[in-house]
Formats: C-alpha cells, structure tokens, sequence
C-alpha cells in the first residue's frame, strides 16, 4: 500500500495543527458557527442529530492492521466503542465530543491517517474495487491510479470549492465492482484494439433527488492523459455548474442539461489547453513508480498443494455454507480472497465495535499480510488468504460474529444511519434492518433465492444507493409518520439500472413482510437459475406491484 513521504506527512500534520486551532477559535467564540461551518466540513466534521459525526478517509478503502488498530483505539477512546463504514470505504464515528476531534485527527495522522475532504464541495474519498489486486478478472490494477487521482485532488486550490461535492471511482476489473457508473466520474480500464490499456471515462452519473447512470465520454484515454482530462473535467463542471440551487448543483445536472455529446464537446476543448502541461502528463516512470507501491506479497509458491479446507468442509457444514458464501477465488493459486461480513443479525449494517477491529487487525496480520479492505457493500475484505488457513480463519471470525454466511443474500443489506443518526433523514433505516433480518432467518431460503441486493436509504439523498438495488427501500416522512417507498430492478454494476418505484409508500411496519411477497413472486416466476434481476427483467413490475398491494 502507498506508504507517506516526509511531504505527505508534514501536509496532514500542518493541517491537524491548523484545525486544532480553528477549533479552539471557535469554541471560544472568536469564529462564528457560518465561518467554522466550511473548515469542520474540510475536514469531515459534520454536526448530526445528537453529536458530530467524524467521517475518517481510507483510499481506495485498503487498511494496513496498524491503521485499523488505530481506528478501534479511536473507537473505544473517543466514540463509543464503535464505527460505521459507509459505501464510499470510509469510517464514520457517530459520537465524538468537538473539542476532541483535533486529538482524533493527530492520531490519525500517526498513521497516515486523515479526514481532508471526506466532506464539502470538493473532490471526495476516490474508491474502487474491494477485490483489486487479486481478482480474476482484472485487466490492471486501478489502485496506483486511485492514489495518483488522491494526491492530485488533495486541497487542489481550483477544485477546494466546487458546486457541489464530486465523487470518483476507478475499476481496473471486466465486472464492475466499484459502481462507477453512478459516479460524478467513473474510471473503467479498458484495452483498446491495440493491446493498450488506458481508461473508458463516464461522467454524470449519481443518485440522490436525481439518480442519473452516467454517460461515456471518451471510450479510451491513454494514461499519460488521466491528470490533464480529469482536470478538464472538473474545469467545465466548476465553470458551468450551478451555485444558486442545491439541488441542481451537481455535475449530473450540467451533463444533462447540455446532453452528454456537448458536455464532451467543452471537455475536449478545455483539454486542448491542458493536454501537454508536463505538470499534468503522467509518464511511464511516474506510473511504474506508484505501481512499486502496490506490488504482490509474497505468496506461498506451493499453497495450493495443502488441499485440507477440502476435507474441513466435507466434515463440517457450517464451514462449508461459509466458503460457498464468504469466499471468493483468487488469481494467485492456493488462495482466497475472505469477506468478513458486518451484517450480522442485531446489529446495524456496517457497525463494527473495537473489539472487532482490533480482532481483524490480527487476523489480517496472520493471515493476510496485514492488510484489510473496505468494500462498497459495507463489509471487510481480507484479500490474500491461504486456503490452507481457511478453517482457522473461519473460526476466529466466528468467535467475534464475524463470519455471518450471507454475503451477497438478503440479509447482505447496504444500510445508511437513518433517523438514528442523521439530521437529514426522514426515516429509519437500522430498525427497517432488524424487521428484515428477524423475518429472513432461514439461511438456506437466503440460498435457494440466490444473489438479492437490498439497499436502504433514510432520505432522498440516497447515502444506501436504494436507487441501484433489486430491492430498494427509500424512508420517507408523510406528516411525522415513518413511510418507505419500495424500488425494484436496480443494479450497479456492468449493466447498471435505476430501480422502478413499485407505486405508494408503504407503513413503517409493512416493509418485511412486503419483501416476503416480492420474494414469492420472483420464487413463483423464476427459470432454473435465473437470478432476481433476470427474473424481474422477464416478467417486469406488474406482478410485483399486484402481489404487494392485494
């Protein structure tokens, strides 16, 4: 992983020291709330219903152990006793006294930690896909370019105060994992009919009050252009994009104002400027550079010849249900890749405790050379597991309610914090959670159904991507009552659809038992084999919509 230099140090330090005085200012009276308001949020502090919230960065969502020991230490030191990832791969504590944050953020800087820009109108936390690296299926590893696009976005003095805020994602694989196509600007390596590789570039794209799926701009940008075309992007948004209404602000409207064709039209002009700035030109030395940072580990040449997971799973069903759904192939023979699920009945999507943290920290250093991921669905990822150690694993990760067999199922839920949390929401989300889990407990029915996203959001911001779901669940409030309108047909990934809004909202109590009848209906109508979303493409909302309101 990318390790700092002394500068990369000394910026998170210098800004650790300025907001521990900016802080300081304000709680003495000397900055008023409008002014402290735009420096919290720089450096991701927002103020939530009962407390700030603190939204920690992790690039590209990759820990070192030693990072997520200090994300637990900061968990039980200063929260309260817990963390929330989100699908951005970020961390969020719900509970931090203000005047202390300036103490989290210097310890996160300890570790080459920080929050700069996880909040604001500026070019938020890059993602990609929890699978880079080792998946196999991947054209090139999109993680040097993802830290590449984070040092050239860090406190960029043009782009600190754009519209709106702007949210990047890169994926390096065949099947999108890192749902670009719902990004301000989504990155997709391609090979073009040369053998090259280089980048298919969307733009537009988001959810929120306006889902839009974005538009490809340029199907093939060679590398050395990825700096000088983002930054003609970024440009003609911060030119262009609309500072007078909020909910018009985001690029996604600009693009679809002016049609995707003229949009590209003005970024290939403004890059007629920028294109030859050496400063922007990414050489090959520049890129073999940053790759050094994200070399293989050093694997065990004969790890596929220890074959004794195979006889553990024979003897063992509960272990057996837990490879077929926590465990992913790998690239490199003789391993796996290991999802550590955060979805595990009576506890929020996403939230891990202290204990956890620190138990998967050591578990990574044992078993997976001290790395972990956070992957867009809200769980971890340990990427480079021996198959050999697999049992193992599997047990200490069920002694912490870690090993939760339902990756990829129903009860695999993207939740926001909802009503809980959030000074914007309309709804709960985490009790809309529990009613689900409670209903759906039977995990060989999970089974038998096969691959179903559920996503939940507690207000039209869409922090739960509801909009790209199979299942959406979208709260909103009808007079002070607790309401959720139901989605149906969404996707994220290569095919990436908006879901179809079944029709009125449903009570706060309901929603189980209406995810009951939408099953039946796809158990009813499915072919041998047919997924959910084939399932629903086939027959469309119709009997959905007549099951559910019978």
């Amino acid at each position: 992983m990318y390790i700092y230099d002394q500068y990369d140090q000394a910026l998170v330090d210098q800004r650790v020291a300025q907001f521990r005085d900016q802080t300081r200012r304000f709680l003495a009276g000397e900055l008023s709330e409008e002014e402290f308001r735009p420096l919290r949020l720089m450096n991701g502090l927002y103020i939530q219903r009962w407390a700030p919230m603190l939204r920690v960065s992790i690039p590209y969502g990759l820990l070192s152990s030693e990072q997520l020991r200090r994300l637990a230490r900061i968990a039980r030191t200063y929260d309260k006793g817990y963390g929330h990832f989100t699908t951005r791969q970020n961390i969020q504590y719900n509970w931090p006294a203000l005047e202390k944050v300036p103490d989290i953020l210097a310890e996160l800087a300890e570790v080459q930690m920080h929050a700069i820009q996880t909040s604001g109108n500026c070019i938020r936390n890059i993602s990609s896909d929890h699978l880079a690296g080792v998946a196999d299926d991947e054209i090139e590893d999109p993680r040097p370019y993802c830290e590449i696009i984070r040092q050239w976005a860090t406190l960029h003095p043009e782009f600190s105060y754009l519209p709106r805020k702007f949210k990047i994602a890169v994926s390096g694989s065949q099947k999108d994992r890192a749902a670009t196509q719902v990004h301000d600007i989504g990155l997709q390596l391609v090979r073009n009919e040369q053998g090259e590789v280089g980048f298919e570039v969307l733009v537009g794209g988001g959810l929120g009050r306006t889902p839009i799926i974005g538009a490809v701009i340029r199907k093939f940008l060679p590398k050395r252009h990825l700096l000088s075309y983002l930054e003609a992007i970024l440009r003609v948004y911060n030119l262009y994009g609309r500072r007078d209404n909020l909910y018009k602000s985001r690029i996604k409207i600009l693009v679809k104002s002016l049609g995707p064709e003229i949009f590209a039209k003005q970024v290939e002009q403004e890059w007629e400027y920028l294109r030859d700035d050496a400063a922007l030109t990414l050489e090959n030395a520049d890129i073999e550079r940053m790759q050094q940072f994200f070399t293989l580990p050093d694997y065990d040449a004969n790890a596929a010849d220890d074959t004794r997971h195979e006889q553990q799973r024979e003897e063992d069903p509960n272990f057996a249900r837990w490879l077929a759904h926590n465990v992913l192939p790998h690239k490199q023979r003789g391993y796996r890749a290991v999802f550590v699920s955060l979805k595990a009945p009576g506890r929020a999507p996403g939230d891990m405790t202290d204990e956890q943290m620190e138990a998967v920290a050591e578990l990574a250093d044992r078993f997976s050379f001290g790395e972990a991921r956070v992957s867009h669905t809200q769980n971890l990822v340990l990427a480079d597991v021996r198959q050999a150690d697999l049992y193992e694993l599997w047990q200490a990760l069920k002694a912490q309610g870690l090993a939760t067999p339902n990756i990829g199922t129903v009860t695999d839920m993207i939740c926001c914090p909802g009503l809980d949390f959030c000074s914007l929401a309309n709804a709960g989300s985490i009790g809309i959670a529990e009613q689900i889990n409670e209903k759906f407990d039977d995990l060989d029915y999970l089974y038998d159904l096969g691959p179903v996203r559920i996503n939940m959001s507690g207000c039209m911001n869409a922090c739960g991507h509801h909009h790209v779901a199979h299942i959406g669940i979208l709260g909103v409030d009808k007079k002070g009552v607790e309401y959720y309108q139901i989605t149906l047909g969404g996707t994220s990934g290569n095919d990436a659809a908006l879901g179809d809004r079944v029709g009125p909202a449903v009570g706060k109590d309901e929603v189980a038992d209406i995810i009951g009848r939408i099953l039946k209906v796809y158990a009813e109508h499915r072919e041998e084999g047919e997924p959910f979303l084939d399932t629903y493409r086939r027959i469309g909302l119709t009997p959905f919509k007549e099951r559910i309101y019978a």
